[in-house]
């Protein structure tokens, strides 16, 4: 035999049953039963050897016999499954890499509801659809979440919905989607009123979603940071949370004017510094120039559509003017001043940020009316 694993080995296994040989058998089994220089007859031989180790009354020599053929790709499919269904300490190795395993081994692996052996086959490379949704079915939190972490999982849209609804309260579930390479855009908008800011921040900056959505992300996180600010919150938060969507392209400019028009003077003022690469402090001299030049060269150089420039002079003419006079609502009167001097004044925007725009208008008097 070409191999390390010869007849004598065989011999030895034969004649001195002991564990120890066993499985040191098992370890020359795993070197070479893989090996392209095998003989079709030595292939069977060595096949034969698995199959009798593999009903060996010892554990560890299963276990070692696993362990060591865990990735190998001439291992008899009734021997890995034989090892994938045994106690975990021989399982494990198997399930989590062994290529001959079928998905509806698999599945009924799952099926059966160990916790070790689930969070095995999660961590699995390249796990199926139909896996991912019986362990998104069955399985406990720390396989879904490991089964959320795996890059190269293959999960459908039905399943992480599923996901989202079984375990909308695990927040290491949650995160392990969020932070997933891509997500639906339906999963992404269930998952926003679910996690926490930080995971919202993340959405945003990561993946695909409707314009309106992560603008109300985006104000919606600025307004927690204005009403933290005497705990600590500081401009580097907001800088940071722009910096990161600018880099991931997320940084448009419906979402700069809507958080100018909504009152978020701080987060344009940010926007604009990053996207025209200059220092906050210059942007804001810039911005507030009371000439009127600084803002429109700032505005250009970080190129944003000329076509919005008036609507952005508007809404700043009314920040200046407005002081918040600290009574009830008064942003909420703020932000309605604005929105009516935009939307009276300045005809020529998208239908889709006229519509958000008339939307927020009717939000912030509902609430300065309660």
């Amino acid at each position: 035999m070409s191999s390390q694993l010869t007849k004598d080995d065989v011999d030895r296994l034969m004649k001195e049953p002991s564990p120890l040989v066993r499985a040191e058998v098992a370890g020359k089994l795993a070197q070479e039963i893989d090996s392209p220089q095998l003989t079709e007859s030595e292939i069977n031989m060595a096949q034969d050897v698995v199959r009798l180790m593999a009903r060996d009354v010892e554990v560890s020599v299963r276990q070692s016999l696993a362990q060591s053929l865990r990735s190998a790709t001439r291992l008899p499919h009734d021997v890995a499954v034989q090892l994938a269904s045994d106690v975990e300490l021989v399982a494990l190795p198997i399930l989590e890499n062994s290529s001959v395993l079928t998905d509806e081994d698999l599945i009924g692996i799952v099926e059966k509801g160990s916790a070790a052996k689930q969070e095995a086959i999660a961590a699995r490379p390249n796990v199926s659809e139909n896996v991912s949704d019986a362990l998104i079915t069955t399985a406990g939190e720390k396989a879904v979440t490991r089964l959320m972490s795996n890059a190269t999982a293959q999960i459908a849209e039905k399943s992480l919905t599923k996901a989202v609804d079984r375990f909308q309260a695990s927040e290491d579930v949650k995160e392990a989607m969020v932070t997933r390479a891509t997500l639906p855009v339906t999963v992404v908008e269930r998952l926003t009123t679910l996690v926490s800011e930080r995971l919202q921040d993340y959405l945003v900056t990561h993946h695909e979603m409707s314009a309106s959505l992560a603008s109300d992300i985006v104000l919606q996180s600025r307004e927690h940071a204005v009403l933290a600010m005497a705990s600590g919150s500081s401009e580097q938060d907001i800088e940071k949370l722009v910096a990161q969507m600018f880099r991931n392209k997320r940084l448009t400019p419906s979402i700069v004017i809507r958080a100018l028009c909504m009152g978020d003077v701080a987060f344009f003022e940010a926007a604009l510094g990053v996207m025209a690469n200059v220092p906050l402090v210059n942007a804001r001299i810039l911005i507030h120039d009371a000439g009127r030049l600084g803002l429109k060269t700032l505005y250009e150089k970080a190129g944003m559509p000329l076509r919005l420039f008036p609507a952005v002079r508007v809404a700043l003419d009314v920040v200046h003017e407005t002081v918040l006079d600290g009574e009830m609502h008064d942003l909420e009167r703020y932000r309605a001043k604005v929105l009516e001097r935009i939307l009276t004044q300045f005809e020529d925007m998208a239908t889709e940020d006229i519509d958000y725009l008339l939307a927020k208008l009717g939000d912030v008097i509902r609430v300065s009316r309660a």
